[in-house]
């Protein structure tokens, strides 16, 4: 076993053994005074789009004088207990899924799900979930990740598409490439034909916005393809996504996330506010375009935004 392997084991056994978190029972103490410590741990959730809001947060944190490192965890149901118990400081989270993880967690996998299309009841949700657990959820960004609904550029301009409005009245017959639980799933195949009037003849289980489900499109085997707003590679397959014009999908915004006792300060809300003032859906895409089409470093792409942005020196 390489020590790197070693490390990574012995952290994951870490985490996992502070994995209940604070107690609700213990509201006060989640709930004490916020902190501002100078050395922060950013949480990464291990994919490209994690990896580079991660590095952002952790360069500008930087330049405002925290001491900062990054901890890969790509399983929420370990890094969401390390950031109620401290040993993550933040992370950056998407508002809708993650009030409904944490609405599951405190009420049962049952439980009503909380997020939905309006971002401030989605918020409102989610924060009422995160402070007994010790969470500060700070403002959301103008940066959002959907899921989203993509043609072949050639398939919209036959048809004059440019929303999922446009498709419905078309009257078109559209077999959809997706994961197995587009057929129930209320945001997916029963969405698409209630809100929009869309008529899906058939869900193609070829999972989400995979490289097998785009080419399926491209093709004309299938008309159109479940992704999301930042898919990077859409370009690579000649196609485009479809506006979702009548908000079926949930507020799924970036939101940073952070363990109020120690990076809960009003400092540390001014300066990963910064990015929430600058970062948008499209620039969001772009980057994970040139991490996962060029090859390049998270760090690097993070700092030449940044820099580009005036963010940083």
């Amino acid at each position: 076993m390489t020590g790197r392997t070693w490390a990574t084991s012995a952290l994951l056994l870490a985490l996992t053994a502070c994995s209940t978190g604070p107690s609700l029972e213990n509201r006060g103490a989640v709930t004490a005074s916020p902190g501002d410590s100078h050395h922060l741990t950013i949480g990464s959730a291990g994919f490209t789009e994690s990896d580079l809001l991660a590095q952002m947060y952790a360069q500008l944190l930087n330049q405002a004088g925290y001491q900062t490192s990054i901890l890969t965890v790509a399983n929420r149901e370990l890094y969401e207990p390390a950031l109620e118990s401290g040993q993550i400081d933040v992370v950056p989270e998407y508002a809708a899924t993650f009030a409904d993880w944490l609405g599951a967690k405190t009420h049962g996998a049952d439980a009503r799900p909380v997020g939905s299309p309006d971002l401030d009841a989605t918020m409102k949700a989610l924060r009422e979930l995160a402070a007994p657990r010790g969470l500060t959820v700070l403002p959301p960004g103008r940066a959002v990740d959907q899921n989203a609904f993509a043609v072949s550029a050639d398939y919209a301009r036959r048809h004059g598409l440019k929303t999922l409005s446009d498709l419905g009245a078309a009257k078109l017959k559209v077999r959809l490439a997706a994961g197995d639980e587009c057929v129930e799933r209320p945001y997916c195949a029963p969405g698409l034909e209630k809100v929009y009037g869309i008529d899906i003849t058939g869900v193609d289980p070829k999972g989400v916005g995979t490289t097998q489900a785009k080419r399926a499109v491209q093709d004309g085997r299938d008309q159109m393809v479940l992704t999301t707003t930042t898919d990077a590679t859409l370009d690579q397959f000649g196609l485009v996504l479809l506006a979702d014009d009548r908000h079926l999908q949930n507020a799924d915004y970036v939101v940073p996330v952070v363990n109020r006792s120690r990076a809960g300060s009003e400092r540390v809300a001014m300066v990963l506010g910064k990015l929430n003032d600058v970062l948008t859906t499209a620039d969001l895409a772009r980057l994970n375009q040139q991490v996962d089409s060029r090859r390049r470093l998270p760090a690097d792409v993070a700092r030449a935004y940044l820099t580009d942005k005036g963010l940083l020196r």
